[in-house]
């Protein structure tokens, strides 16, 4: 049954007190650990993805895939957070958020090892448990910020997604040169990332061995599909989702065929990964000082449709619309994740939020690159493309101005598995 207002309450006086007990016991270096281990986690969350492109071609000719079956590489692990995210508020609840994430870290490495192996079903299955792994992590970080650092939610947001996008910068950049010295090729940059999984997995094992109290598990509600700002929050996480998947994707293609060279073009989106994480480090200063976060989702939204605008008008500018279109991404995608938190009342409200939003969101980002590359093939240019994609930005401008206040209401709780 859902809680009448005293009772809501009363649950949320007795998740501060345990709150405030869990941080009397665990100590200022238990936080730190803490810390340290959601940090790194975060690590883990792209850089098993974002090195797949560079290496693309060279994997489909030594494995002899035909370019649609390679081209599912990207839009399987995208299709995997999008059926597991909803899952993972009531698994959570009868696990255990820290012991599900843990064995989600598991799920990661051996998918790593298992996509190492030289056989195409090898490449195929391993990219879905990658996939599975990361969606968890996906979800569940969110939620466990809200509920163990409720007043420190920007900063520690803007600092998992600066390392989650730093290392995915890196792992783009740094997987061509190391498949061309290291023994295995491809393999080896691919396989090289379960060093940064089994880290991770050691980091988290202290948080595992302490289950946290059954009434403060995240999943406890239902997720909010019948809230106006719930779907809000979802649609902009969706719609910027979306972007990045399709800049990362074509947006070096789109540059060589405005003149660009081929390495140039690499380094040019090597630099919108740089911009986004530098302007994601920016955004904790501005939530502070914001009263709530509808100015600035909309303007960083707004940088975004200007990149793309720009892209439409003038190709030939492409350092300006890398680092235009780096601006507005890095800060969207910190307040897309922070919107998790931010409005959601509980860990396990969070936790739903963040199941619906993603769920959701990654579907819009699967589609994404597929119709923009459909609609340049149907076209024989970019133009039909891009003006797409400043649809959708032009969308994410409006629903921006929902998304960045209010509070979702939890639906019904569930009751313990």
């Amino acid at each position: 049954m859902p809680l009448d207002r005293g009772g809501v309450e009363n649950r949320d006086k007795l998740l501060d007190e345990r709150r405030r007990q869990r941080t009397r016991s665990t100590g200022r270096s238990g936080r730190a650990l803490l810390v340290w281990g959601l940090l790194v986690v975060a690590a883990n969350l792209r850089a098993s993805l974002t090195g797949v492109g560079p290496l693309l071609d060279r994997v489909q000719a030594d494995l002899a895939l035909a370019p649609a079956v390679a081209g599912l590489l990207n839009t399987v692990p995208l299709l995997a957070f999008a059926v597991i995210s909803p899952l993972v508020p009531r698994l959570a609840a009868r696990w255990g958020p820290e012991r599900l994430l843990g064995g989600a870290l598991v799920v990661l490495a051996l998918g790593i090892a298992v996509r190492w192996a030289p056989t195409a079903s090898s490449l195929f299955a391993g990219t879905v448990l990658i996939g599975a792994g990361i969606a968890v992590g996906n979800v569940l970080l969110p939620s466990l910020i809200k509920r163990d650092f409720p007043t420190r939610v920007g900063l520690l947001t803007s600092a998992y997604a600066t390392v989650m996008g730093g290392v995915a910068a890196v792992a783009s950049g740094m997987a061509v040169p190391i498949s061309q010295v290291a023994p295995g090729g491809w393999r080896t940059a691919w396989g090289l990332w379960i060093v940064f999984a089994l880290v991770a997995i050691v980091l988290w094992l202290p948080q595992m061995r302490t289950p946290p109290p059954a009434d403060e598990a995240i999943g406890r509600h239902r997720l909010p599909w019948r809230s106006a700002l719930a779907w809000a929050v979802t649609v902009f996480m969706g719609l910027q989702s979306l972007g990045f998947y399709v800049v990362v994707t074509w947006l070096p293609q789109v540059f060589q065929d405005s003149g660009v060279s081929a390495a140039a073009a690499g380094w040019l989106l090597f630099l919108f990964q740089v911009v986004a994480v530098v302007t994601s480090l920016a955004v904790p200063a501005a939530l502070r000082w914001a009263r709530d976060q509808r100015a600035l989702a909309t303007t960083s939204s707004a940088v975004l449709l200007a990149g793309y605008l720009g892209l439409l008008v003038a190709p030939g500018w492409a350092l300006l619309w890398s680092v235009v279109l780096g601006l507005g991404g890095g800060a969207c995608l910190v307040l897309a994740l922070a919107f998790l938190s931010l409005r959601a009342p509980d860990a396990a409200a969070a936790g739903a939020l963040s199941a619906m939003a993603q769920s959701i969101g990654y579907l819009l980002a699967a589609a994404g690159p597929v119709v923009f590359g459909l609609l340049h093939t149907a076209g024989s240019g970019w133009h039909a493309p891009i003006i797409l994609m400043c649809v959708a930005a032009a969308g994410q401008t409006i629903v921006a101005m929902v998304a960045g206040r209010g509070t979702v209401r939890p639906g019904h709780a569930r009751p313990p598995a």
